[in-house]
C-alpha cells in the first residue's frame, strides 16, 4: 500500500499494552481503546494528510456541484474529470485520480492516503445507490439527484460521519491486523478465520458508533461554509482540513471515552 505515513508502533510501551489485550482475548472496545491511545499523536497528525484533505474535500464538492444545471461542467470546474452526462463509476474514478494526485510531489499512494481514498469511495458509493435506482441502472439525472440530495444539512451530516467511521475503523484494522495475525490458531486468541473475521466486524461496529459524534458537526459545518463563502468560491481543501483536525480530535476523544 505504499509508504507508511501513520507511525510504527511496535517499540513502544503502549503497543506492547495492545498486544498483551489481543493475545488476552479483550474485545473490539478496548483494543480500539488501546490502538488510539498508543496512535493518537499519528492519528491527529493524519487529519493533515493531502489524501485525507483531497478525499473530504470532494465530498463537499459532488453535492454542491450536483446544485448546478449543468452537473458534468459544475464537476469539470472543481477538477474532476468527467464526461458528459456521468455515471456513478465515472465520478468516483474521478475521485480516485485526484486523491492520487493530491500525494506529495504525485509520488502515488500512501497507506493514509488509500484508506481516506478508499473510504471515501466506499460511503459514496453506498449512500448514492441507495438513492439511485442501481450502481450501473441508475440515469445520469438520477446519479445527480442523489448528490444533490446529500447536500442537505442532515444528509451530509451522515455522509461526513460514515467517512470518518470508515476511514477511522481502517486506520485501527492498520495497527490491529499486524499483530492479530499473530493470534489465529487452535488454542490461540481466534480460533480461526471466522473468530476473526467477527472480531473485525465488532472494531468495524465500534467505529460507526463512535462516528456518530461528527454527524451534526459535520452538517452544521457544511452549512454554515456555504453560507459564509458562497461569493469568494465555496469551501476550500483549508477549509476541509480544518474540519478534518476536528473531526478526528473528536473521534479520537469519543473512543477514548467510550471504553472508560
Amino acid at each position: 500500500m505504499g509508504h507508511t505515513r501513520l507511525g510504527y508502533l511496535p517499540r513502544s510501551r503502549k503497543w506492547r499494552e495492545v498486544i498483551g489485550l489481543i493475545a488476552a482475548g479483550a474485545g473490539a472496545d478496548q483494543i480500539a481503546n488501546a490502538i488510539i491511545c498508543a496512535a493518537e499523536t499519528g492519528l491527529m497528525a493524519s487529519a493533515h494528510h493531502p489524501g485525507l484533505v483531497e478525499a473530504f474535500w470532494s465530498l463537499t464538492q459532488l453535492t454542491q456541484a450536483a446544485r448546478e444545471t449543468d452537473f458534468a461542467a459544475g464537476l469539470r470546474a472543481r477538477g474532476f474529470n468527467v464526461p458528459d452526462n456521468p455515471s456513478l463509476p465515472a465520478i468516483l474514478s474521478a475521485v480516485s485520480q485526484n486523491v492520487d494526485r493530491a500525494m506529495p510531489n504525485n509520488k502515488g499512494r500512501t497507506d493514509l492516503g488509500e484508506m481516506a481514498q478508499t473510504a471515501a469511495v466506499e460511503v459514496t458509493n453506498q449512500l448514492v445507490t441507495q438513492r439511485a435506482s442501481s450502481l450501473f441502472g441508475a440515469t445520469a439525472q438520477d446519479v445527480q439527484r442523489a448528490f444533490r440530495d446529500l447536500g442537505t444539512e442532515k444528509n451530509f451530516g451522515d455522509l461526513g460521519k460514515q467517512f470518518f467511521g470508515q476511514l477511522t475503523n481502517k486506520v485501527l484494522q492498520f495497527y490491529a491486523s499486524r499483530e492479530c495475525a499473530n493470534h489465529v490458531g487452535q488454542g490461540q486468541r481466534f480460533a480461526n478465520l471466522a473468530a476473526k473475521a467477527a472480531f473485525d466486524q465488532a472494531m468495524n461496529t465500534h467505529c460507526r458508533q463512535a462516528s456518530v459524534i461528527v454527524q451534526k458537526f459535520a452538517g452544521d459545518w457544511q452549512s454554515k461554509q456555504n453560507w459564509k463563502n458562497k461569493d469568494t468560491g465555496g469551501i476550500t481543501r483549508k477549509h476541509a482540513e480544518g474540519f478534518a483536525h476536528q473531526a478526528m480530535k473528536k473521534m479520537v476523544a469519543e473512543l477514548k471515552e467510550g471504553n472508560k
